[in-house]
């Protein structure tokens, strides 16, 4: 993991918060979605990612 891969991950974070906040209606079932997000951003090739708000 790159920690540029990293930094765009945590940029989009506070709105992946929001959104599934927003979806879900709890801020604990939020955040696991969020981390579900980060794992599988951990496992993404990020040569392949051209847009990392829309790939999360």
């Amino acid at each position: 993991m790159l920690p540029e891969h990293t930094g765009q991950f945590e940029a989009h974070r506070p709105r992946l918060v929001r959104l599934a906040y927003r979806m879900l209606g709890s801020r604990a079932a939020a955040e696991d979605m969020v981390q579900e997000a980060w794992l599988r951003w951990q496992n993404a090739d990020p040569t392949s990612v051209r847009d990392p708000g829309a790939f999360l």
